[in-house]
C-alpha cells in the first residue's frame, strides 16, 4: 500500500509516522517551501499524548516544552473559580504538553526525515487538485521551486491541508469562507517569572473578555520562563475583513486597555502582554461539519475535516487521534475502503461533537456562569455554584473530548 499525504502540519506528519509503523509507503507533500518554527503556544492533551507515547516520540515532544501540572478557571477580577489537576497529575498514564507550535512540528518533521528517510517530505509542493477512480487516487501539486505541476498517484491521498483545504473546497464550493464566532483573538508568547505552580495553565475573564496563558518552556538561568498567551474580545459587532492568518501581526493597543485593571496578586496582566516579542491576531473561527470526509480513495484529516475552535485544546489533539484511527484501520481491515468507512464512522461523529460543544464554549462556560451570577466577585466559588457543578461540567467535556481518564489508554 502507498499513501499520499497532503500537508506536513502536525496532523500530516504524525498520519506519517503512525502509517510508517503500520508497515505503509508513504510520501508526504507540504506547501511551504521552508518549514519555519511558527506560530505560538500549543496544548496537547493526555489522549493525543498516548498515542505519540505508541510511535516512541513522547518523551522527545515532552521535553521541549512543559508538563501542565493543572487547569484554573477565574473570574475577571482574578478569583479562583476551578482548578483540577491535568496530565500525570490527574492520575493520568501520560502527561498533558505545553509547548511551542513550531518545535513541535519541527520534531515530528524530524522524526518522520529520521524514520522515514531524507526525501520523505517534500516540500514547496502545493495541493491544487485531487481525484479517484475509486481503486487508486491521483494528486496534483504546484512544484513552487520550479514552478512546474507534479502530479502523484497512490492507494490513497490523505488530506491534512488545513482549514483552507483544496480537497474540501473541491467538494463543497458553496461553503465559502470558515464561519467566524464574532471573538477576536491576541497570541503572544512573554518571557516572565513563573506564576502560581510555574506548570499551570488558566482561563480568565468570561467570553466578552477573556486570558488563557500557560508556560511553553522552563525556567532559564534568569528565574523566567517562555509563557504563551491569548487575549480574546467579543468583536461580533464588527465586520470580519479578509482572510486569517496565524501570521498576521496584531497590535496591542487594540485589546490592552480592556486589560489594563487584571493586575492579580498572582500574575500582573497588562505587565505580561507588554513584554510580549510579537503579537499575532486571529478571528475564532470553525466550519460545519461534514456528513462524509471520504470521496472514493481520497479522504480528509485534521483541521480539513473538522475545524473547530480552540476551545478546550482539541485542534492539534484531535488531529493526532485521526492519524491514529486511519492507522489502525488500514492495518487491520481487508480492504482500503472498509478502513476509509470504519476511520469515517468513528471520527467524523466524534469530531462533530466537539465542534458542537465547542461552538458553547465548552468548559469555559464556567467563566460565563460566574460573571452572570456574580458579576461583581464573590468571597468563594461554593458561594456560586452548587456542589458538583463544576466537577460535572469538566467531566462531561472530558468525556465529549475524549480524554475522560478511562479513554485514555495506558503507557506503552
Amino acid at each position: 500500500m502507498r499513501v499520499i499525504v497532503a500537508g506536513g502540519g502536525i496532523g500530516g506528519l504524525t498520519t506519517a509516522l503512525v502509517l510508517h509503523q503500520r508497515g505503509i509507503d508513504v510520501q508526504v507533500y507540504e506547501s511551504v517551501r521552508d518549514v519555519q518554527p511558527l506560530g505560538v503556544g500549543i496544548n496537547v492533551l493526555p489522549h493525543a499524548m498516548a498515542q505519540l507515547d505508541a510511535l516512541g516520540a513522547l518523551d522527545r515532544i515532552a521535553d521541549q516544552g512543559v508538563r501542565t501540572s493543572e487547569l484554573c478557571f477565574f473570574n475577571r477580577h482574578g478569583q479562583l473559580i476551578w482548578r483540577e489537576p491535568r496530565g500525570i497529575e490527574a492520575g493520568y498514564p501520560v502527561p498533558q504538553v505545553s509547548l511551542h507550535r513550531g518545535r513541535f512540528q519541527l520534531t515530528l518533521l524530524d522524526l518522520v526525515r529520521e524514520r522515514l528517510g531524507p526525501d520523505a517530505v517534500k516540500t514547496g509542493h502545493h495541493l491544487v487538485a485531487s481525484s479517484s477512480d475509486g481503486l487508486r487516487a491521483q494528486a496534483t501539486f504546484h512544484d513552487r521551486y520550479r514552478g512546474a505541476t507534479v502530479e502523484d498517484e497512490a492507494d490513497l491521498v490523505v488530506a491534512a491541508d488545513g482549514i483552507h483545504s483544496t480537497v474540501r473546497a473541491a467538494r463543497y464550493p458553496d461553503e465559502g469562507a470558515p464561519k467566524w464566532s464574532g471573538a477576536f483573538m491576541w497570541r503572544a508568547v512573554s518571557r516572565i517569572e513563573p506564576f502560581l505552580t510555574g506548570r499551570s495553565m488558566f482561563m480568565a475573564g468570561f467570553r466578552k473578555v477573556k486570558f488563557v496563558a500557560y508556560p511553553i518552556g522552563p525556567v532559564e538561568a534568569d528565574g523566567k520562563q517562555a509563557v504563551n498567551w491569548i487575549a480574546e474580545l467579543d468583536r461580533s459587532g464588527e465586520e470580519l475583513l479578509g482572510r486569517e492568518s496565524w501570521n498576521q501581526r496584531g497590535d496591542i493597543t487594540d485589546f490592552l486597555p480592556h486589560f489594563a485593571d487584571w493586575r492579580f496578586d498572582w500574575l500582573d496582566i497588562p505587565a505580561l502582554i507588554e513584554v510580549a516579542d510579537a503579537v499575532y491576531e486571529f478571528p475564532m473561527v470553525d466550519r460545519d461539519p461534514l456528513d462524509t470526509w471520504t470521496y472514493g480513495r481520497v479522504t480528509l484529516l485534521g483541521d480539513a475535516a473538522h475545524p473547530m475552535y480552540p476551545v478546550g485544546s482539541n485542534g492539534s489533539s484531535q488531529a493526532i487521534l485521526d492519524a491514529r484511527a486511519l492507522g489502525d484501520a488500514l492495518a487491520t481491515e481487508s480492504t482500503i475502503d472498509a478502513a476509509l468507512a470504519r476511520y469515517d464512522g468513528e471520527r467524523r461523529p466524534a469530531t462533530a461533537r466537539i465542534v458542537m460543544s465547542n461552538r458553547q464554549h465548552g468548559p469555559e462556560r464556567v467563566l460565563d456562569m460566574a460573571e452572570e451570577r456574580a458579576p461583581r466577585g464573590f468571597a468563594s466559588a461554593s458561594d456560586v455554584f452548587v456542589d458538583g457543578e463544576l466537577e460535572g461540567i469538566a467531566a462531561a467535556y472530558k468525556q465529549t473530548a475524549g480524554f475522560a481518564a478511562s479513554q485514555v489508554p495506558t503507557a506503552r
